[in-house]
């Protein structure tokens, strides 16, 4: 289905509300955190998009939405919808339910509908935040989402999130961070090659998509530190 730009325009709109919230975020996060962002302009301003990032710290999905200028869609677990003040935040917020682990039919239908539609989806390659702040090796799903789907996919990744809000600790402390988005990706030759081969190469497919896509995010380095 192709959708016409006013739609694509609806979909990346952002409600009063969102934008308030981002715009509280993005200057505390600014203050407290010393917030640098580099590559923003990757990022397509309308259409669909998976925003493919390194999880380090509770901070990356607030972080990568305060700092973009159209309405980004997480993934969130379905029992986190039924909270009575955090399921009516997430839900105004356009968040996706998912199982625990983000898999499961349902789970995939819903990230590919909004994409249809035109959203921009944050996706975490690695399946949950890394125990160490090291990238992790991603797993096959985001493989699968991204052949199944014709967005572009753009590379993220957060430095310093883990030392400010990591696993270890218990309060967000004042570390710097920085947000560095990357040239989107295309996948065209690996989704036509999907369409016909067997079932044994589709998940080899799957998985170099993963890994092409965490080698990526890898790469990315903040602008100080490139070629150090």
């Amino acid at each position: 289905m192709n959708l016409a730009e006013s739609d694509l325009v609806a979909a990346a709109r952002r409600p009063f509300h969102y934008r308030l919230y981002s715009w509280i975020f993005r200057n505390l996060s600014r203050i407290y955190f010393r917030l640098r962002v580099e590559g923003r302009e990757h990022v397509p301003r309308i259409g669909p998009a998976v925003l493919a990032s390194n999880h380090i710290s509770f901070l990356d999905p607030p972080l990568i939405g305060c700092v973009l200028e159209r309405s980004i869609h997480f993934l969130a677990r379905k029992s986190l919808f039924s909270a009575p003040v955090l399921g009516a935040l997430i839900r105004s917020l356009r968040a996706v339910p998912v199982d625990r682990d983000g898999g499961g039919g349902a789970g995939l239908k819903a990230i590919l509908d909004r994409l249809a539609d035109g959203a921009a989806i944050v996706l975490f390659p690695e399946g949950t935040r890394s125990a160490d702040g090291q990238i992790m090796p991603a797993r096959a799903g985001i493989g699968l989402t991204v052949i199944k789907s014709t967005a572009p996919v753009v590379p993220v990744r957060i430095v310093g999130a883990f030392e400010a809000w990591g696993r270890h600790h218990r309060f967000p402390r004042p570390r710097p961070i920085t947000l560095i988005f990357g040239a989107p990706l295309s996948f065209e030759a690996l989704r036509a090659e999907a369409a016909t081969c067997d079932k044994a190469r589709l998940k080899e497919i799957y998985q170099q998509v993963a890994d092409e896509i965490m080698e990526a995010i890898r790469n990315l380095e903040p602008a100080g530190r490139k070629g150090s």
